[in-house]
C-alpha cells in the first residue's frame, strides 16, 4: 500500500536492516570519536574538557564564532549506553530511509535535524526557559535520531515495530506519539533539561523536512531554483540583445526578425511548426 508517494507497509520484518553506506559512515565516525575521546580522557582529563568546550554545543560559544558546534556536538556522547542507544536507533530506522531516498538525501535529512535540534537548544537557552543557560553543553546524536523516528512514524505510520527486548509490537505512529509525550513531559519537568529540548527540536525539524521540504531535498530544490533563475536571466539577456539588434538594423533600412525568446528567425522562411505540447522556441545558450 502506498500513500502520498511514500511506502506505508503494515507488515513487520523480523530480519535486521542492512548497513547502508551513510549509516555505516555515521556509525564508524561516532564510534571512533567516542573511543578517541575516552582515550584522551584517560591520558589527559584537561584535554578532554577542552574537547567538550570546543566541540560540544554551548550556545555562548556559538555566539563567539564556534559555528561548527551546531554539527560536531552530535558526534560526542556522554557514555557508552548513550552512544549505543543512539547508534542502534540510527541503524534500525535510518537504514530504511537511506534505501528509499538514497545516500545524499538521507544525509541531508539527518543533518537538517541535527542542526535544527541545535538551533532549538540555542534559542531556548537564551530565553531562560526550563532553567537553561547559554553555558550548558549539549552532546549526542539524539536530535538527528528523533527526527528519523518522527519521520518513520509519519511515513510508515501503520508499520508494526517490536519494543525489544519486550515481545510486544506497536504501530509506528503510536510509538512516535508516545515518544513525543514522554520527551515533552521530561523537558517540562527538567529531567535532563537541555538534552530533551534538543530531542524536541529534532522532532520539530524532522516534521518540517517531511512536510515542507522539496521531494528531492533542500540542495536539489535550491539547485533547481538557481538554474531556473539563471535560465530566466539568459532568456532576458537574449531578448534584450535581439531588440537592440533590431533597432540597429532598422536604422540601416534592414529588417530582422526574432521570436519572443530572442531567437533569430530568417525573414525569408516561414516560422517552424510547433509539435504537440511545444510552447517555446529552442533553447540557445
Amino acid at each position: 500500500m502506498r500513500r502520498s508517494g511514500y511506502s506505508n507497509y503494515t507488515t513487520m520484518s523480523l530480519s535486521f536492516p542492512p548497513f547502508t553506506r551513510a549509516v555505516k559512515w555515521l556509525l564508524i565516525a561516532n564510534g571512533v570519536i567516542f573511543l578517541l575521546d575516552a582515550l584522551v580522557g584517560r591520558v589527559s582529563p584537561g584535554a578532554a574538557r577542552d574537547i567538550i568546550i570546543v566541540f560540544s554545543l554551548i550556545p555562548s560559544q556559538v555566539t563567539h564564532g564556534y559555528i561548527w558546534q551546531l554539527v560536531t556536538y552530535s558526534f560526542l556522547h556522554s557514555g557508552l549506553w548513550h552512544l549505543l542507544g543512539n547508534m542502534l536507533m540510527l541503524w534500525m530506522f535510518g537504514s530504511q530511509f537511506e534505501m528509499d531516498w538514497g545516500t545524499s538525501r538521507f544525509l541531508e535529512f539527518y543533518f537538517f535535524c541535527v542542526v535544527g535540534a541545535a538551533l532549538s537548544t540555542f534559542v531556548i537557552a537564551y530565553t531562560g526557559l526550563l532553567g537553561l543557560t547559554p553555558f550548558t553543553p549539549t552532546v549526542g546524536a539524539s536530535g538527528g535520531i528523533y527526527g528519523i523516528l518522527l519521520a518513520y512514524g509519519i511515513i510508515y505510520a501503520n508499520r508494526e515495530i517490536m519494543l525489544f527486548p519486550i515481545p510486544f509490537t506497536i504501530k509506528a505512529k503510536y510509538f512516535v506519539i508516545g515518544l513525543i509525550f514522554v520527551t515533552l513531559y521530561l523537558s517540562l519537568n527538567g529531567a535532563g533539561g537541555i538534552a530533551y529540548v534538543a530531542h524536541l527540536g529534532g522532532l520539530l525539524f524532522g516534521f518540517i523536512f517531511i512536510r515542507f521540504m522539496p521531494r528531492h531535498g533542500v540542495v536539489g530544490g535550491a539547485s533547481e531554483r538557481y538554474f531556473g533563475l539563471r535560465n530566466a536571466y539568459y532568456r532576458w539577456k537574449r531578448r534584450r540583445a535581439a531588440r537592440k539588434f533590431e533597432v540597429y538594423m532598422r536604422k540601416h533600412d534592414r529588417n530582422q526578425y526574432f521570436d519572443e525568446y530572442g531567437n533569430f528567425r530568417d525573414p525569408d522562411k516561414p516560422p517552424p511548426e510547433k509539435g504537440n505540447g511545444e510552447h517555446r522556441g529552442p533553447w540557445v545558450n
